[in-house]
């Protein structure tokens, strides 16, 4: 059996400006991103019955590589060229489409197990990498490329995305205790359900074409470095400024990003103490990131589920190999 952990991730600035439509016609684009303490496992068996079980949100037993109907699975799959003889279930500690980038995640995650299985070994850029292809090459999945890398590499990133395809991915050297203090003002606010992030995001696409929307997003990807800067002079209340800046561009790339609740939710947020936030992900629903010195007034008025912030160093990794 192979095990496979990897992580989720929280992004804080300049998403949106991963997707190839942004960033093939505008220099680059930039996100700030972070890897957390909550994983998607992939676990790997030979099964006896020389055919292909998969156990995820339903169970599939089929013949061959194609028959399965799950697109990512499928692809996966078909990379490593194996058709039969395999038992693949996931486990996640938290739902796909809440905003995590769970999708990736399990792309990453499950390539990696994979290429075990088969006696290769790829380093995290290159699953990173083939997932970006498997995700938006192959399945033309309308996502960008942060969160394949986000989730494979892990830690605290300022990851760059060039006209040529290349990923420049550059580690935040914050002092640990500084980093300790930054996580520990962030909390994640449940707001509820999930959802497919396609068709916010081909929305956001299709935006990259008018000139009102690519100059916001042009004042995203500049933000990046002056949250950065704000993080190396270890100026928390600028840094959520600047999260609320950011946050209030986002909302003018799509309709839909936003919505009554969410606004509701952001603003009892912001009277009762916080500096900043963002809803995480494409938008709609999923989880509402705040950033506060202290959140019992917030957690009392939200009133709803919330995790902690802990922020992931290792990326994708095997965890169990016999």
């Amino acid at each position: 059996m192979i095990i496979s952990r990897t992580p989720f991730r929280v992004s804080f600035i300049g998403g949106g400006s991963d997707l190839k439509e942004y960033y093939s016609n505008n220099g680059y684009g930039a996100v700030i991103s972070t890897a957390i303490e909550k994983y998607m496992y992939i676990a790997i068996h030979p099964y006896f019955q020389n055919k292909i079980r998969l156990k995820y949100s339903v169970t599939e037993d089929v013949g061959s590589v194609n028959d399965i109907k799950h697109p990512i699975i499928k692809e996966c799959i078909r990379r490593v060229n194996i058709d039969r003889g395999i038992e693949i279930a996931s486990f996640a500690d938290i739902p796909s489409g809440t905003g995590l980038g769970s999708s990736s995640s399990f792309t990453v995650g499950l390539l990696n197990a994979l290429y075990i299985h088969c006696g290769v070994i790829k380093t995290n850029v290159e699953l990173a990498k083939e997932a970006c292809e498997i995700e938006i090459d192959i399945l033309k999945e309308p996502i960008g490329k942060q969160d394949q890398y986000a989730t494979a590499i892990g830690g605290f990133n300022h990851i760059k995305f060039h006209q040529d395809e290349e990923v420049e991915t550059l580690s935040l050297n914050i002092s640990k205790s500084f980093i300790k203090k930054f996580a520990s003002t962030l909390r994640l606010y449940y707001i509820g359900s999930n959802r497919s992030a396609s068709s916010i995001l081909t929305q956001q696409k299709q935006n990259m074409s008018k000139n009102n929307k690519v100059k916001i997003m042009k004042k995203m990807v500049r933000l990046t470095e002056d949250f950065k800067n704000a993080l190396f002079n270890e100026d928390l209340k600028s840094a959520g400024a600047l999260l609320n800046h950011n946050w209030e561009l986002k909302k003018q790339m799509a309709s839909n990003i936003s919505n009554d609740k969410i606004n509701v939710m952001y603003n009892e947020a912001l009277k009762c103490g916080a500096m900043g936030g963002k809803l995480l992900g494409a938008g709609g629903t999923g989880f509402l990131l705040i950033m506060a010195h202290n959140h019992k007034l917030i957690e009392k008025k939200l009133n709803c589920r919330f995790l902690d912030v802990n922020l992931d160093s290792i990326g994708s990794k095997i965890i169990y190999n016999n």
